[in-house]
Order: structure tokens, then C-alpha cells, then sequence
């Protein structure tokens, strides 16, 4: 009873208006009101109204909404809505973020965040079972492929909810950049088909306008061994170098080489030895393009961590041994050039595809898609793990529809261009699904595991780190509000739901790699919700925004090898560059590269979302300090980075994107 204030907002995208009606009604412990049809949301706009109310409502836990259809039911995207009075009371926030649609009734509950045990009068029982009943219609799994992770169902982008697809600003620019560079793709490449390039230098002939100062640093020295090791610390894909705890079984040294022997073993007992192992591309079967054969090799690469911090390459074998052959040939550096080159030339090639098939795409957006949709299945808005989490999967479901359409579906980017594509990249997703563990998505496991938690030349390792610490304090800090006991979290239905639907259902009983199905202390929970958030973030910056850097020019990342691996020593620059993409071939890569690692116009970094989900001081206290902290590590790495010969700045907190969009 009494004069309420009542404030609705409404989104700033340019469709987010509506000139429907919308009706309120207030929901309180003793009654609710009917407000009747008080507004027409404007994009854009607070719109502010006070009214009487002639019952006495108490406390206030829900607004609901209902949008009449005048001529045209357009729709309306509510941000939040806020309600105070009456007299001196406080304001109460309802949060909505998504689009509201047809003419039924929604629920807003007001922002302090619940779990399902801290409601003892079952206030808000109903609206959790409701509204994840619905969700549950709306996210449903999907099928890709047999024996990978599910993603959500649906063919096309049209087929998500309306609150998972690009806004406008998003929309535009993603078609206009991506019809840009498909129409200098067409005009530049018509006459080019087949079409090979006769000397290393004429790469720069598709070397990309607008190219970053590390790329033209790559250009200019990619054939250094120091660029070579480095990549495998700092470069786009970090993830495979580990330290080697005994001699590779598969590096078989024949009659010659006792002297590679003693310098491996040396350098062994010294703890400076690493290795990259591209076994997973092993038996993978190569794409044929233009009824021309592509290669694939499964190479091994043996480094050594020198006292100055680089890491040089000792040996490169392109090919694990077979029963009743020959040893494969080694290469080493002190072999002729061109054949030491094409040797680490092969290298780059498959790197590039288990970058972008494990490391980005599989351990990036597939595993982000699947938390984001156990999220929207399991946990209801109320919950304080719902809303610490849903600012992280803007735009993932939508930007990986489009992927597997177009980059790895029938005839896309994959099948067109690269080695692995028509069927192969997909068997090395199966085969990296099978070796995704939890521990592999955890910084502080996996650098344990691959031995470089102490290697200051790993910059990705040092700044992974402290960004996963980051994340860490602000997750427990939200944890702490919430569950005050390691009893409460066993004791949360709704989250041990969350958590098999991730394990069981969206990783296919991913239990058997390390991933938890039940959530026993808050230490463990802060642990998996770290890992959740790290995984739309840090994990898919660090493999996402180097592309530009490191594949811009072609002869440091090939997409493709189009001949075999040499079976000697004798190689000229002729021999690489007959193996490498043809021109059209070196134009697509450039494209799809430069149109995915560009700089993204309409981007949120971490931690720096607008939206609103928690109310109270609490929630406030950590958020803020979790942005206090990614705004001093950035600054941080700005002034070390200042003093490298090679700044890495992928995981510099105002460069990583708050979730998986491009």
C-alpha cells in the first residue's frame, strides 16, 4: 500500500523498442498489483512512472510483464526493471537482459541471488521449476558428429532462442566484414585456382594489408630457429610443448647419430629438454583438393631450453617409425638449409592443425558452448552461479553454428583449403575429444603436468597463471556469499544437476578423464566455475588472437602441404615451395585468417559487462576488486611487455573478450 516508482529499461540496439503496450504487475510476500499498461518501450530509454497501490504488497519478489501485440507483436528487449517504495524503502532490481516475446506472461525475480535451500517460505519454488522447464524446450542438445561433445540443437543461427543471436551492431559488422573478404577473395583470386607461387618471396604477393608488427616480424624472420622455439612457448598454440621425462619411445636414433644420443641424454638429465609431439595427426586421412593429393605428417620435435631462455630445436622427426621400415630420416639443424627448413616448415603445417581443431576450436568454443548450455538447462536465473556465469556466453552458441556451417561443415573453409579437411579433421577432433581432460582446461594442472610451471620464457604459462588466480579470488568471492558451508554445496540440487549435465550429458561421460559429476567443497566448486570461466575467456584468447599474428604469412603456418614429406636431405627452395598452398589456396588462408583475427569492433573484455544480475553490496565489493586486479596485471604486462623484443598480449586482460563471440 502505497506510491511506488517504478523505472523499466529498455536495450540500445537499434530494433530493441517496441511499440506494444506492456503490462506490470508487482509481486510481493502479501499480494500483488495489477499496474495496468503503463508504457511502450523506447530503444534506449528509462522509462520512469509512479503509481498508487492500494494493497499492501510487502516485500517485493517478482515483476511480472506481459507485452500486448497492437497491429504488429514486435519485440522488446528489457534490459532491467526497478522498483522503489513505498515510503523510504529501498530500490528493489529486476534483471531481464533478453528479448521479450508473443504476449505470455514472464517472471523477473528481484536480483539477490538464491539457491534453491535459501528460500525456507518456498517464495520462489514455482518459478524455478517453471522457468527451467521452459529453458529445457528452448536449449535442447544437439548432434554434430558421433563421438564428439554435443552442442546445442539447431541447423542454422535462426534456430536459437533470440536471446543467444548477434545484435545488430554484432550482425553487421560480422557479415560486412566476412562479404568484404569473400569479394577480394573473388576479384584477386578468379584467375588463380591453381596457380603456385615459384619462389618463397612471392608470399608476400597475399600478405595482408593492415598486417600487425609481429606478423611482419614472422615474415621477416620465420626461417630462425629462435622464432621456431618460440612459437611453441608464446606463439598461437602453446599448449602442446612439455618437458620431456624420458627419451620419446618413438624418436628411434639409428647408426650415426650416437652423438644426437648423448646430447639428447644430456640435456635430459639437465631438465632443458622439451618435445612436441604431433601423434594425435598420425594415420589422419589427407584431403585431396582440386583432384590434387594434400600430406599430413605427425611430426616430433625435440628442443632444447637454452641458459638465455631460448628454446632451439635439436631434431625433427616428420614421421613416427613403422613396423618392418626403415627409421624415419631426422633432420637436424646442421643439415643443408632448404632441407632443415622444409623439416620445420611441416612442423608450422601441423601445427596449424592441431591449433585450430584442438586448441582453438575443440578446447575453446565447443567446450564453452557445452557449459553454456547446461547452464541455461540446469541453473535458473536466481541462481548466484547463473549469474556469475551468463555474462560469459554472449554470442558462443550463435558464432559456433556459423563455425560448423561454415569453416568445418560439408564444402567449407576446412574441406576447401586445408590438409585435414574432408573427413580428417574431424576423425583428430574425435581424437582430441578422447584426451580432453579436466585437468588439460586448468592452468595450474596443465602446466604442472607438461613441466613448465617454472619456465620464465613461457610468458603464455606465467600470464595463464595469473589470470586463472584472478578469476579464482573473484569466483570465491561470490562462492563465499553463497554457500557457507561445504555441506551447502552438496546440498544444492540444482548445482550437482549443472554439473553432471556438463560431465555426463553435454562432455559424454567425461568422467573417466577427471571431470567431476558431483561438486563435494566450496574449493572444488570454485575450482570447476574457475575453469568454466577461464575456458570462455583466457583459453580462447590465448589460441584465438595470435592468428593474425603468426598466419598472416602463409610459409609460417601452412593450411596445407601439397607433396610428401622429403625422403632425403636433397631440397631446394623449389621442393618447399611446390609443397606449400597454391596461390588460392594462400589467399582463403588469408582471408579467413585476417576476417577472424582482426581486431573486433564490438567487444566487452573481461570483466567489463554492463549487465546487472547480482543486487546488494556483496556481489558489488567483488566484482570490483576482480576488475581492480584485471586492471593492474594489464598494465602490468603493458610495462613488461615494453621491454621484450616479443610482447605477448594475449592474455592481457583488456585483450581477452569476455566470451566466446568470433
Amino acid at each position: 500500500m502505497g506510491k511506488y516508482t517504478v523505472r523499466v529499461a529498455t536495450g540500445d540496439s537499434l530494433l530493441a523498442g517496441s511499440s506494444n503496450l506492456v503490462q506490470l504487475w508487482l509481486v510481493g510476500e502479501h499480494g500483488e498489483a495489477d499496474l495496468g499498461r503503463q508504457l511502450r518501450p523506447v530503444w534506449g530509454k528509462v522509462t520512469e512512472f509512479e503509481i498508487d497501490v492500494p494493497v499492501h504488497l510487502g516485500r517485493l519478489l517478482l515483476v511480472k510483464l506481459r507485452k500486448h501485440k497492437v497491429l504488429l507483436g514486435l519485440d522488446w528487449f528489457c534490459k532491467w526493471i526497478s522498483v522503489q517504495g513505498p515510503g523510504t524503502q529501498g530500490e528493489a532490481l529486476f534483471p531481464c537482459y533478453h528479448w521479450v516475446q508473443g504476449h505470455g506472461i514472464i517472471c523477473l525475480p528481484e536480483a539477490t541471488a538464491r539457491t534453491v535451500n535459501d528460500d525456507p517460505k518456498n517464495s520462489f519454488k514455482k518459478f524455478r521449476e517453471q522457468e527451467l522447464e521452459e529453458r529445457r524446450k528452448l536449449y535442447r542438445w544437439g548432434s554434430w558428429k558421433d563421438g564428439l561433445i554435443l552442442p546445442v540443437a539447431g541447423n542454422t543461427e535462426k534456430d536459437l532462442p533470440k536471446d543467444q543471436r548477434f545484435l545488430e551492431d554484432k550482425d553487421f559488422d560480422f557479415t560486412v566484414s566476412l562479404a568484404k573478404g569473400l569479394k577480394d577473395l573473388a576479384i584477386k583470386g578468379a584467375l588463380d585456382l591453381t596457380s603456385c607461387v615459384k619462389r618463397l618471396e612471392d608470399f608476400k604477393k597475399v600478405f595482408p594489408r593492415g598486417k600487425t608488427a609481429l606478423a611482419e616480424r614472422v615474415c621477416g624472420s620465420w626461417k630462425d630457429d629462435d622464432l621456431f622455439g618460440y612459437q611453441f612457448l608464446n606463439g598461437a598454440n602453446p599448449m602442446l610443448l612439455k618437458r620431456s621425462r624420458s627419451l620419446p619411445a618413438r624418436l628411434v636414433l639409428p647408426p650415426g647419430t650416437e652423438d644426437l644420443k648423448i646430447q639428447l641424454e644430456k640435456e635430459l638429465r639437465a631438465g632443458s629438454l622439451f618435445e612436441a609431439d604431433f601423434s594425435l595427426l598420425d594415420g589422419v586421412k589427407p584431403n585431396v583438393i582440386i583432384l590434387k593429393q594434400q600430406y599430413v605428417t605427425a611430426p616430433l620435435v625435440m628442443l632444447k631450453l637454452h641458459p638465455d631462455g631460448r628454446l632451439l630445436p635439436m631434431v625433427i622427426q616428420l614421421q613416427p617409425p613403422r613396423h618392418g621400415c626403415p627409421p624415419p630420416l631426422l633432420f637436424l639443424p646442421s643439415d643443408p638449409p632448404m632441407a632443415w627448413l622444409l623439416a620445420k616448415t611441416w612442423v608450422r603445417s601441423s601445427d596449424f592443425q592441431l591449433h585450430q581443431l584442438q586448441s582453438h576450436l575443440l578446447r575453446g568454443h565447443l567446450v564453452a558452448e557445452v557449459i553454456s548450455v547446461a547452464t541455461m538447462r540446469s541453473l535458473p536465473s536466481l541462481h548466484p552461479i547463473y549469474k556469475l556465469l551468463i555474462p560469459h556466453f554472449r554470442y558462443t552458441m550463435e558464432i559456433n553454428i556459423l563455425a560448423r556451417n561454415n569453416l568445418v561443415s560439408e564444402w567449407g573453409i576446412f574441406d576447401l583449403v586445408v590438409s585435414t579437411g574432408s573427413g580428417g579433421h574431424v576423425d583428430i577432433l574425435k581424437r582430441a575429444t578422447d584426451c580432453l581432460t579436466y585437468r588439460s582446461l586448468c592452468p595450474p594442472n596443465d602446466l604442472a603436468d607438461r613441466g613448465l610451471l617454472d619456465l620464465k620464457s613461457s610468458l603464455y604459462g606465467q600470464d595463464a597463471l595469473r589470470l586463472w588466480g584472478i578469476i579464482y579470488r573473484y569466483v570465491e568471492g561470490i562462492v563465499g556469499l553463497f554457500y557457507k558451508s561445504d555441506k551447502a554445496v552438496k546440498d544444492d540440487s540444482e548445482l550437482q544437476a549443472w554439473c553432471r549435465e556438463i560431465t555426463e550429458t553435454g562432455l559424454q561421460k567425461a568422467q573417466n578423464r577427471g571431470f567431476p559429476i558431483a561438486l563435494e567443497s566450496r574449493a572444488q566448486l570454485c575450482h570447476f566455475v574457475t575453469m568454466c570461466i577461464f575456458t570462455c575467456t583466457g583459453q580462447h584468447a590465448s589460441s584465438h588472437l595470435g592468428q593474425l599474428d603468426w598466419y598472416s604469412w602463409i610459409p609460417n603456418g601452412p593450411c596445407t602441404m601439397r607433396k610428401p614429406p622429403p625422403v632425403s636431405k636433397d631440397v631446394s627452395e623449389k621442393d618447399i615451395v611446390d609443397s606449400l598452398p597454391t596461390v588460392h589456396q594462400a589467399r582463403m588462408q588469408k582471408t579467413f585468417t585476417k576476417f577472424l583475427g582482426r581486431h573486433q569492433p564490438v567487444m566487452v573484455a573481461l570483466g567489463q559487462h554492463k549487465e546487472e544480475y547480482f543486487s546488494g553490496p556483496g556481489p558489488q565489493a567483488v566484482l570490483k576488486q576482480f576488475r581492480e586486479e584485471l586492471a593492474t596485471m594489464d598494465k602490468e604486462i603493458e610495462v613488461r611487455n615494453s621491454g621484450l623484443d616479443l610482447p605477448y598480449e594475449y592474455l592481457r586482460p583488456s585483450m581477452v573478450e569476455n566470451s566466446v563471440t568470433i
